[in-house]
């Protein structure tokens, strides 16, 4: 029981890849209000996410994420080119990457799937059902979902 509660004990970490500086906000304060301990860390752009996930540069002590909230309608390097560079990585596959973008398109959902993204969800415009999407995403994968450490 002792090895659940210090697993419990430490926070999940999450990477949540996003250009658009309003989500983040409201991302990281749905998060922040949620039961489960968890850091955020934010990549502006596709090719931030994958320096944080390769540990370079400016993030070369980044934690390993638990999690990946994934916009798609990225600068530099868009989001499929970063979800098929985590899926095609041995180290970094077994990362659930959660599709969390403005985009309804049947192409991006199939596309997205091909690259074995581990949900697909549209953004939703209002606030109040911005902030309940995010609450239902922390509650089911870090609380039902076991993730790999």
């Amino acid at each position: 029981m002792a090895t659940n509660d210090a697993k419990r004990a430490r926070p999940i970490e999450i990477l949540l890849v996003e250009d658009n500086p309003g989500d983040v906000v409201l991302t990281r304060e749905a998060l922040a209000d949620g039961k489960i301990l968890n850091r955020l860390h934010v990549a502006s752009d596709g090719a931030k996410a994958l320096d944080f996930l390769h540990k370079r540069g400016e993030f070369a002590a980044s934690p390993r994420p638990d999690l990946v909230l994934l916009d798609l309608n990225l600068p530099k390097v868009n989001g499929q080119e970063v979800l098929a560079a985590i899926k095609g990585d041995r180290q970094l596959r077994t990362i659930p990457v959660i599709v969390l973008t403005t985009s309804n398109a049947e192409a991006d959902i199939v596309k997205s799937y091909d690259l074995h993204a581990n949900c697909y969800i549209q953004k939703p415009v209002e606030f109040d059902a911005f902030i309940e999407v995010v609450r239902s995403l922390e509650n089911f994968w870090l609380t039902v979902v076991k993730l790999p450490h």
